[in-house]
């Protein structure tokens, strides 16, 4: 039977990680679905809103990809040929390393109908849901957010050129890079500057470790902080009530407290 519903593709930021972030528009999106395409970093709670949508895993994670991008392209298309309605349902925003533009031009270019619903994406939510103010005022005027890994698998350029500013740094996918990334700040900033890194943000599986440009590294190991994580850096990590409080309630190591004048 020819399928008699206008194909669609709609590409929708899931939030962060907790459930809960996603937007209103994004849950119509899903319960409106007839396909549903889902990455590594979704949130699988979100799933149960697309009640009558056919289900698939196509996550991508270092070293091991469901499907490599053209695949997912042609899925979507394909899919949407068939069923009608494809939701491609992504962590964080879409446009934020996330290449949902590409999967855009792709479907656009057979005639496939496009929509994008935007998500918070985790270089915001997540260090406002831990109480880091990216922006805070007299503190910092600015902020990157930067890959830690380009698509040549290196240590993004722009990590050199952010060192040496006084912008709040929040570089996504670098926890492979950790140790070049401290080798530069080290190099062009100063051994005390703080920085934090928190895995699996807003989640209930959330951790964090909270240093210096010194002691980062240590910390990492001793409390097994892996990927996904996204790491800050900047002033602004040791400057808000909340940070404090992690801070006084997590360490007792007199070192740190001196390097971040908490004392």
């Amino acid at each position: 039977m020819r399928n008699l519903k206008t194909p669609k593709l709609t590409v929708v930021g899931a939030g962060p990680g907790d459930a809960e972030l996603i937007t209103l528009k994004a849950i119509k999106a899903l319960q409106n679905a007839d396909v549903v395409l889902y990455d590594a970093l979704v949130n699988e709670d979100l799933l149960q809103y697309a009640t009558t949508a056919e289900i698939v895993f196509v996550g991508k994670r270092l070293g091991c990809h469901a499907y490599s991008q053209d695949q997912i392209n042609e899925l979507i298309v394909s899919m949407a040929k068939q069923y009608g309605h494809v939701v491609r349902l992504k962590g964080g925003d879409p446009f934020i390393f996330g290449r949902g533009s590409e999967e855009i031009e792709y479907a656009e270019k057979f005639e496939v109908e496009t929509e994008i619903v935007p998500g918070i994406s985790s270089a915001l939510g997540v260090p406002a849901s831990v109480g880091i103010s990216l922006t805070q005022r007299q503190i910092a005027e600015s902020f990157w957010v930067i890959t830690g890994t380009t698509s040549n698998h290196e240590l993004s350029k722009d990590v050199y050129l952010a060192s040496k500013s006084n912008a709040t740094v929040v570089i996504l996918m670098g926890m492979h890079k950790l140790e070049e990334i401290i080798t530069i700040y080290k190099e062009n900033r100063t051994d005390d500057l703080p920085i934090a890194i928190i895995q699996n943000g807003t989640k209930n599986t959330e951790q964090k470790v909270i240093g210096t440009i010194s002691t980062i590294g240590t910390l990492v190991v001793q409390n097994k902080i892996s990927s996904p994580a996204i790491i800050v850096i900047g002033e602004v990590v040791k400057n808000t009530s909340r940070m404090t409080s992690y801070f006084q309630e997590h360490f007792e190591d007199e070192f740190i407290f001196q390097n971040l004048n908490l004392k």
